[in-house]
Formats: structure tokens, sequence, C-alpha cells
């Protein structure tokens, strides 16, 4: 839309060819800069993710998270012009202030021409769809599983795995006979590890930003997003495309 929308087809103040490359650019790079800035921020440690549980600080040995091992400031400098970068590091929601950015550009191309009506209009409706997703995104981050529903919720898987052989020890010495209650073991650890398991994949789940190997692997689609549209910049010079790391990615 960037590329095919902003030309000089109904611009009073033309812009040379030149020109209108470096905008095409300018607003797609500062794109690259918003998703950066939206994983950094995503990624930010909340006090109640389970990364601080045993299984997970051994499991994280087997692969990095690309937001914690690098700076934010490093990785949109690229992207971004000098007064750009400054502007919105002294930000604290910086993904926010880059699509406020992004509006901004949009209205001063719309003032030269170089944006029809109904383009500017649609334009800023994918920039209003990025926020709608932005907020989406910070409200499910920043916002944990109602705690009684969690703690309930395991309360109740425990009762019903001690609850079980009870159960199962009837159902066997009724069908079976009294020489094969032992069965009752082996069925009771099945059914209950089947339900412990279910719990512990609720739990990992609910926080799909936290930094664990089964959270969305952002790094790994923001890069897809960026060889994809530096292509279309025609650009020759691209990063190169994410690998699993212990067959995880991020």
């Amino acid at each position: 839309m960037t590329r095919d929308y902003i030309n000089n087809l109904v611009a009073q103040d033309l812009a040379t060819e030149q020109e209108l490359n470096k905008i095409h650019q300018r607003l797609i790079y500062r794109h690259f800069a918003w998703l950066t800035a939206l994983r950094f921020q995503l990624r930010q440690t909340k006090g109640w993710e389970n990364l601080d549980k045993p299984h997970a600080k051994e499991y994280r040995q087997l692969y990095s998270v690309p937001e914690w091992e690098s700076e934010l400031e490093n990785e949109i400098r690229p992207f971004l012009s000098n007064q750009d970068f400054d502007y919105v590091m002294k930000k604290k929601n910086r993904a926010t202030q880059l699509l406020s950015l992004q509006s901004k550009e949009l209205r001063e191309l719309r003032s030269r021409g170089l944006i029809d009506a109904y383009p500017y209009v649609a334009l800023e409706n994918t920039i209003k769809e990025f926020f709608t997703h932005q907020g989406k995104c910070e409200r499910i981050k920043n916002f944990p599983y109602p705690r009684q529903f969690a703690t309930f919720n395991l309360y109740f898987v425990w009762l019903f795995i001690f609850l079980v052989p009870l159960g199962m020890l009837h159902e066997i010495s009724s069908k079976f006979g009294d020489n094969f209650v032992w069965l009752t073991i082996p069925f009771t650890i099945m059914v209950a590890w089947v339900f412990h398991t279910m719990e512990k994949i609720g739990e990992a789940t609910e926080n799909p930003f936290e930094g664990g190997a089964n959270d969305i692997p952002m790094f790994s689609l923001s890069k897809t997003i960026e060889i994809d549209m530096r292509e279309m910049l025609e650009e020759t010079e691209l990063p190169e495309a994410i690998q699993p790391v212990g067959d995880i990615l991020m």
C-alpha cells in the first residue's frame, strides 16, 4: 500500500522518483522498528509468569531468547532516522510512538498531495488496526488469568488425582476379581498423569510472550516480514531467515 499509494498522481508539490523511494523506505523501515519495539515490550518479564520455576529454568538451557540477548536501542537504530530514534527512545511505550510517527508523516504527505483521499484513509485505517492488535497483545501480556481460576483449577486437579484410586479400586475389583486389584496402581498413574499434564499445558500456554519454548515465535515472524517487505523495495542485501535452535523457534 505504501509503495502503490504514495505517488505524484494528484500531487501539487511533485516529488522526484528518488524522494518517493526514500519515503517508501522510511515508512516501511519505521514499520520494522515498530515490530521490533513491540516484541521487546512483550518479552519483559512479569511476576506471575512461569519461567522462574525449576523445570522452566532447566529447559531454558536449550535455547535463547533474542530479546534478552540484545538491546532495543541497537536493534531499532538501523531502521530510524536520528531524529525519530531520539524522539522514540525518550518515550515509555516506544511501539505506540512509532505508530504515531507513521500517522504524522501520512498527514504531511496528504498535505503535499502525495496521497489521494481514499488511499490516505486506507493507510490510516491500517495504522488503526496495528494499534488494535498491539493493544490486544498488551492486554494478554499485562493482565494475567484470574488467580482464583488458576489456583482452584490446580486444587481440583490434585483432589481428582487423590480420589482416582478409590474409584479405580472398586471398578477393577468388581470386573477382574481381587487377584487383579494391583492394576489399580498403573491405571491410576496413567489417568493422573493425563490430567496433571493438561493442567501444566494450560499453565504454560496462558502467557504466550514470556520467553518459554512454547511461545509465539515473534522474532522469526518479524524477520520474515522484514525480508518480504525489503524484497518489495527491491533490496538485495537481506537478513537471514531465523533458524530453530534445539528445534525451538523464537
